[in-house]
């Protein structure tokens, strides 16, 4: 194995685990925890290249989908990602990809942290989406309780993995 895909390889594992770990940082403010996971998943797409991106969701997933408890409140299990919330946790590849494609294309730093957030607004969608099949909520008190209380925390989230991964890229091309 080459050097650079041995480092790709350790990187995805560990952001897997990065992810596992934010999972944790949480609280139970409705169907849908508040967590740092989404950070962890902003980091991976903006660190990783699009196919160890997904590889690294990918392994969180699974990790979580054969019971070890990788998702928030250390919960894990397939009864999560078939869940209300499943979705969400479904939808971090699109929050991992488009921000990967961008870096990937070298597209200036807002245009990185706008792909971003259509990553962001995918996995809202998608999430949402799931969600109202599930409990059969309209849209509107959906987005009520899934969306609106997420929207300025994960802008936040959103503008700080994308300066921590400039500098994070930076430091890492001398590895």
């Amino acid at each position: 194995m080459t050097k650079s895909k041995t480092k790709d390889l350790v990187l995805a594992g560990l952001l897997a685990a990065v992810i596992a770990v934010l999972a944790q940082i949480s609280l139970p403010i409705g169907p849908v925890p508040f967590t740092l996971a989404v950070l962890g998943v902003f980091l991976t797409g903006l660190l990783l290249t699009p196919g160890w991106a997904m590889a690294s969701i990918a392994v969180y997933l699974v990790i979580g989908a054969i019971g070890l408890p990788v998702f928030s409140g250390f919960s894990g299990g397939p009864a999560v990602l078939v869940g209300p919330t499943g979705g969400y946790l479904v939808g971090y590849f699109f929050m991992a990809l488009l921000p990967s494609l961008a870096v990937k294309k070298q597209l200036p730093t807002w245009a990185i942290a706008v792909a971003t957030l259509l990553g962001l607004v995918c996995c809202y969608a998608l999430g949402t989406a799931w969600f109202m099949f599930l409990t059969g909520n309209g849209l509107a008190a959906s987005l009520a309780m899934c969306v609106t209380p997420f929207l300025i925390p994960d802008f936040v989230k959103v503008a700080a993995a994308v300066a921590l991964s400039g500098a994070l890229r930076k430091r890492m091309a001398h590895i």
